[in-house]
């Protein structure tokens, strides 16, 4: 652990290092896995409610690997907050656009 913990954060504590590594490692698996998902549904349907689902969960494979860089401290902290904050801005934004975009193919009527 003394090799790991030079390339460490600073503010990171050695014995909290293996469980938010092992956190992160599963976070970028999963948002690459669901990336690779959007993609896919995207190249399928070539809608562009599935591209913005897809930028979306491309922003959280960037937001995880932030975090990472975070750990290992090539990301500054400072950095870090801006930069993962505004990713979050933009996840909600592009999933918001999506829904909108998806509000004309209801299969129910408003109308009453």
């Amino acid at each position: 652990m003394n090799g790991l913990k030079s390339h460490l954060g600073s503010w990171l504590g050695p014995e909290l290092a293996p469980i938010l590594l092992c956190a992160i490692a599963l976070a970028i698996l999963g948002t690459m896995l669901l990336f690779a998902l959007g993609v896919a549904a995207y190249l399928r349907t070539r809608s562009d409610r599935y591209l913005l689902l897809a930028a979306a969960t491309g922003a959280l494979v960037a937001r995880s690997l932030l975090g990472l860089g975070t750990v290992f401290d090539i990301v500054p902290m400072f950095v870090h907050h801006l930069v993962a904050h505004s990713l979050d801005f933009l996840v909600a934004l592009t999933i918001l656009v999506a829904a909108y975009l998806h509000r004309g193919s209801d299969n129910y009527s408003t109308n009453t």
